[in-house]
């Protein structure tokens, strides 16, 4: 494990070297730029260079991601974002220093733009009425709000092998393989942090549906995912979301899917486990 952090964090050093406005913590601490691009670090640990996007990632890297089942604990109405992080925060932290049980929660926030520790003030276009706040995910500028639905994942990665590569690509085939499910083809775009689907509505054909933002504190993950069910899209133009400027923004509703919140559920739940 001595060892394992020492690389980990080397090649974060490295990595700030070459993208100083990236911001990550030391390898017990770690946080991910809006989806997958903590793959850089993970390069030290794997010969790997790339996830693969055809197989399941529980043993990406010679490691075993999966575990026990989580605790699942849905929200109801629309959560205020500071207490509720404060509260997965805690929660966190007690799986750590107190054995208490990983979880996932599902939830919607009442309004509100996020921006995680490479979030750039330039981004911010015109935010209005809705509260921004900073927070310490990974990743640049966000939208949350209602229609859309957060997975608050809450793992303990030691125990899950200590691979957080393989953590970030299982949330990513978590969320393609639930789109799938709802008749909706997701994609990877390398580079780039989220789930895609192609409409040809953005100078890259590339809409974005999902955004993955994970923190590590401790070897426990936390913060996680959100899928565009139903949400207000329009909100999305007073941000450059994730710094992507050559993809738009979609969601289920927008591609025609006729789904529910909790239809929404039952598949992330249902799917959880082929990958976790």
């Amino acid at each position: 494990p001595l060892q394992r952090r020492g690389l980990a964090n080397r090649a974060i050093r490295l990595y700030h070297t070459a993208h100083p406005r990236i911001a990550t913590g030391a390898a017990r601490n770690i946080t991910t730029p809006c989806a997958d691009c903590f793959c850089y670090a993970q390069n030290a640990l794997s010969p790997m260079n790339k996830s693969p996007k055809n197989i399941s990632p529980k043993n990406i890297s010679g490691m075993n991601i999966s575990g026990g089942s989580p605790h699942w604990r849905h929200f109801d109405g629309l959560q205020p974002y500071a207490p509720l992080v404060q509260s997965m925060q805690e929660h966190a932290a007690a799986i750590r220093a107190e054995g208490a049980a990983e979880a996932v929660w599902l939830l919607q926030h009442e309004a509100v733009y996020t921006g995680g520790t490479s979030a750039r003030d330039a981004d911010l276009l015109a935010p209005g009425d809705i509260p921004a706040l900073r927070n310490g995910r990974g990743g640049q500028w966000t939208y949350h709000g209602p229609g859309q639905r957060i997975a608050y994942v809450m793992l303990d990665i030691a125990a899950r092998g200590h691979d957080v590569r393989a953590l970030v690509h299982g949330l990513e085939s978590w969320v393609i393989a639930s789109l799938a499910d709802c008749g909706v083809a997701g994609h990877r775009r390398d580079g780039l942090p989220g789930i895609w689907v192609q409409t040809g509505n953005s100078p890259s054909g590339m809409d974005k549906i999902a955004a993955i933002g994970i923190r590590i504190s401790r070897w426990v993950s936390w913060h996680g995912l959100a899928i565009n069910l139903d949400p207000e899209l329009a909100a999305f133009d007073a941000i450059v979301p994730c710094g992507v400027r050559d993809g738009g923004v979609t969601s289920l509703a927008a591609l025609g899917v006729q789904i529910s919140m909790p239809q929404l559920d039952q598949r992330l739940q249902a799917r959880f486990h082929d990958f976790f």
